[in-house]
């Protein structure tokens, strides 16, 4: 089974409101886009990937540098094609989609869903609603509640006010007022924050250990990038030093970076991305690994549709993967803006859970009558 056709589609779909994440202090985002991977086999089945925000640079990255180099070659010759997307990844943009479809064409052909194929660990997960932005308390209250009814029990709340005692009164808040009936997590993202005007405050580490530990006081289960990405001595000695859970890893890649987080003990709880750090079956090798090193693995999941499908067979594969992650902050954020690519939304179970598809393959059903009208370019190769 060869690699025939490969299909790159650049889709933007407008927000129903601006977003504000915390990721892009002082910036407005009134659309989504990502880069559709589309891989055929010579046997005629085609499987789905997805790269994340990254405009014309991703369908480039796929065309010229990963294309040329795998169309003909064996589908189920993952592990030779990974080289290719590593150097591809250095010089491109995360081509990480292509691994994804690889997959899904060796479920599909197998006629068992990717997770059963890689020992099926578990078929349900936890969830927790992973917010985007930075609002007063009153609304972040607002906000929960409409989630709560929707059956999430979890949320992850971001912090980025301009000041340390304003985040660790933000949360006060937010715990007096539910008390004990839903479990916090909290993301300060000072590992990296995209282009875009300010503030760009970033904590030093006297910062993260007063925070980390009024988040241990307060019930947190854990603090996401406390520090910067590559300051791994002190993200060891905050680790060391508090008893809160330390998370993070989302935008690392490949395999080396990890294992360097790890083996310092850098976090407790790896956060590695099937669209952004490195291949879907790669990222089982670094769970294994945390796994080894009894550490948990939660995969990050802000990217699309797509992504999240992916990591969630990521997720239920593993036997260290206690939570799922699930962006959604409404207004702007909704099931729609991050899955209109899709024929059906993921979605929560009425007990805060997410099943994963038991269909072949990763189980993505695309719309494609979406996708033509929010597609706003494409490259396609020639037949192999």
């Amino acid at each position: 089974m060869k690699i025939a056709r490969i299909v790159c589609t650049l889709l933007t779909y407008p927000l129903p409101a601006p977003l504000h994440p915390s990721w892009a202090p002082g910036r407005t985002f009134t659309s989504t886009s990502c880069t559709l991977v589309e891989i055929t086999s010579d046997d005629g089945i085609t499987g789905v990937g997805a790269m994340p925000q990254t405009g014309h640079v991703g369908l480039y990255t796929i065309a010229d540098m990963v294309a040329p180099y795998i169309l003909g070659r064996d589908v189920h010759a993952v592990e030779r094609i990974s080289p290719i997307l590593r150097s591809a990844a250095r010089d491109g943009s995360y081509p990480w989609a292509v691994e994804m479809a690889l997959w899904d064409i060796l479920g599909q052909a197998s006629g068992m869903p990717v997770y059963q194929l890689w020992g099926g660990f578990q078929r349900t997960l936890p969830v927790y609603a992973s917010l985007a932005e930075i609002v007063s308390a009153g609304e972040q209250i607002d906000r929960l509640h409409l989630l709560n009814e929707r059956g999430f029990r979890a949320f992850k709340l971001r912090l980025r006010r301009p000041t340390i005692a304003e985040d660790i009164a933000f949360v006060e808040k937010i715990r007096a007022e539910f008390g004990d009936s839903v479990d916090l997590m909290v993301d300060a993202n000072q590992a990296h924050v995209m282009p875009s005007p300010g503030p760009h405050n970033f904590w030093n580490y006297t910062d993260a250990l007063t925070v980390a530990q009024a988040m241990h006081d307060l019930g947190v289960l854990w603090l996401e990038e406390p520090l910067p990405r590559y300051n791994y001595e002190q993200l060891a000695q905050l680790t060391a030093a508090t008893d809160i859970p330390i998370a993070g890893g989302e935008l690392n890649i490949g395999l080396n970076e990890y294992r360097d987080l790890i083996l310092r003990n850098c976090y407790d709880i790896i956060q590695a991305d099937a669209a952004f750090s490195e291949g879907i079956f790669q990222l089982r090798k670094v769970a294994a690994m945390a796994e080894m090193c009894y550490k948990r693995f939660i995969p990050h999941t802000w990217s699309n549709g797509v992504g999240l499908g992916a990591n969630l067979h990521l997720a239920m594969s593993l036997p260290n993967c206690p939570w799922f992650e699930f962006p959604i902050d409404p207004p702007a954020w909704t099931d729609e803006a991050r899955d209109f690519m899709l024929t059906t939304p993921y979605d929560v179970d009425a007990d805060g859970t997410i099943t994963v598809p038991n269909a072949p393959g990763l189980g993505i059903e695309l719309d494609r009558e979406r996708i033509r009208q929010y597609t706003v370019a494409v490259w396609e190769s020639g037949e192999r």
